[in-house]
This record gives structure tokens, sequence and C-alpha cells, in this order.
């Protein structure tokens, strides 16, 4: 029995296809009752963010009640709801909203999982809690720098499930994922590929970074493994970095991607230093990291320990992806 969260999302839309086509036993936390579900899982309705309200509201009481006798029945807890992909984002102090949601919400989940009896808290995380890029591949035990606020709350909620696995001898698995991609993803990744379908000019020809990225279908076998106690027992309490393992420059993908579509990419070779430079004056410095730096991940832990593999390749992994946007 599966407890999955954020199954209406780009990653957890994909996780519950994948699980309900493995024909495991599943219940949802969703937060819209009109969400497209499949007909042979149970789906509670509620906002997890509930959950971290510093007041006793009976909102919180009835959320609380509701999720301990769901999870009561449940071996397993996939948590991949968050608060990401905010663009533009106009909160006051995002960091104290992306606690509310993806540390305080998660660690609150996770203790009423394990008051009732869950055996396993599968959290995927992100390659923000490493850092936002490196000169040699990040590995499991390197040191943490959190970039951003999302990054903090991600490994702040990393540590705080570590602590309740040490209270409560639940298992907890963390996953670090670097970019995902796959069709109609969110974010700059969606609209580079908008732009290269459309045959848009990019001045993108000259950057030769290393980048790892990690398909949709890799990541959702990868967290399938994890949810499965009998198939990875080894995976009880350690995180994991996981990619397709094989590392592209931004403009090689962007050519992978218009070769993919059968389109010819423009990426025009325009040195890397006057983007950078014109980025910050624009104020938009940290998409430049993300565009031209190194952030290169090394997944062979999950290779060595769990026996895992990639099941797709980058190429492959292209062509799926448009043949599904169309």
């Amino acid at each position: 029995m599966i407890f999955l969260t954020g199954a209406t999302g780009f990653v957890g839309s994909a996780l519950l296809t994948r699980l309900s086509d493995d024909e495991n036993d599943l219940s949802l936390l969703v937060r819209d009752a009109s969400s497209r579900l499949p007909i042979n899982v149970d789906a509670v309705l509620g906002d997890l963010s509930t959950l971290s309200s510093a007041e006793d509201s009976s909102a919180k009481l009835e959320m609380t009640e509701n999720l301990g006798s769901v999870l009561e029945g449940m071996e397993v807890v996939v948590h991949a709801a968050a608060r990401a992909h905010i663009m533009n984002d106009e909160s006051v102090d995002p960091l104290v909203e992306y606690r509310k949601v993806n540390r305080d919400a998660t660690l609150a989940l996770a203790r009423l999982a394990a008051e009732s009896g869950v055996s396993r808290f599968v959290f995927l995380s992100s390659i923000g809690v490493n850092g936002y890029q490196n000169t040699r591949p990040f590995n499991e035990v390197d040191a943490v720098h959190p970039h951003n606020a999302y990054s903090l709350s991600k490994y702040e909620a990393e540590q705080g499930l570590l602590e309740i696995a040490d209270e409560t001898g639940m298992e907890v698995v963390i996953i670090r994922p670097p970019l995902v991609y796959g069709a109609n993803a969110p974010g700059n990744f969606g609209s580079l590929v908008k732009w290269v379908k459309k045959g848009v000019p990019l001045p993108l020809g000259s950057v030769h970074n290393l980048r790892s990225l990690v398909a949709l279908d890799n990541l959702v076998d990868f967290i399938a493994l994890c949810a499965d106690r009998e198939k990875s027992p080894k995976a009880a309490n350690e995180i994991f970095l996981i990619s397709d393992g094989a590392d592209v420059s931004t403009s090689e993908l962007l050519r992978k991607v218009a070769l993919s579509q059968g389109v010819k990419s423009r990426l025009l070779p325009v040195p890397v230093g006057l983007m950078k430079m014109a980025a910050k004056l624009l104020g938009k410095g940290a998409v430049a990291d993300r565009l031209f730096g190194n952030l290169q991940v090394d997944s062979s832990k999950a290779c060595d320990v769990l026996g895992w593999q990639p099941v797709v390749t980058m190429d492959d992994a292209l062509e799926r992806m448009f043949s599904v946007e169309g």
C-alpha cells in the first residue's frame, strides 16, 4: 500500500501512472476534487500546507485526523508534493512560504506516517541542496550548499526526516534529482524547448558546459524502485543522486531537441562572458548560471547499492517526450 502526494504535478502524475500500471494499492492526497485520477485509487481531499499551520484550527485537526486514518493502512509514503517553479515569486518572504510547505508540512506528514506505522517515507528533494554549479560531479557525501529559498527548505526537510527516522525507526529515502525533463516540463527547460520548436534563434551556440539531467521516465523508475521495500531494502535511510548518466552542454541539449523535432537548430555563437554580463544587468544572473555553468552529478551510488540503471537514453526520452506533446 502506497500513499502518494503531488499526484497531479509534473513528476507526481507520471509517478501515479507508473505505480498504477504496477498494480500497487494506492491512496492519494489531492487539493482539487475535480482532478482526473485512475478509477482504482482512493483520494484524500485537502491542502498539505494545512498541516504546517501554527494554529490548532479545526481545519488542521480535520486534516490530521483524515490523513492519520488513511496512513494507518499504508506501508510506504512517496512525497512528491512541493512548492516549486515560482518564476516570479511575489511573496513578502519567499523562504517563509517555502518552509511552510517543503519543510514544515513535510515533517508533519512524516510524523503522522511514523505514528501510523508506515514503514518507509520516500522524499523527492533537489540537487539544489548540493549547490547550483560545480567543477566536479556532486555525490552524496559532499558538503551541502543550498543556494536559494527552495533548496534550503528542501535541505531542512531532509535533516528533519533523518531525525524522525532515527527517533521512530521509520525508513527514510531521500532522492536529489537534477533538472527533470519530459513532456510539458515546467520552468526554463520548457521555455527553451518551445523556442527551439518555433525556430527562434538562441544566443547559446558557444555554451560548452556540462550538465546532468534526468528524464522523467528515469526518475519515475527510480522512485518506484525505492517505493518497493522488497526490491530496495538497502535504500533505507540513504540519500541518492540520480541522472541519465550522460552529461551534455546546454547547446548540445538544444541541438538534440531540434533533431528530435526534425527542425534546424538556430544557435548563435555569442560569447558566454558577454551574455553573463547582460544577464546580471537584467537581474537574471541566476538564470545565466543555470544555462552556462556546470552542474554534474555522480549517480553511481544508486547503481552500485540498488542495481538501478536508467531505463531510457536522453535521445529516446526526447523522442518520447515530443511524441506525447504532439
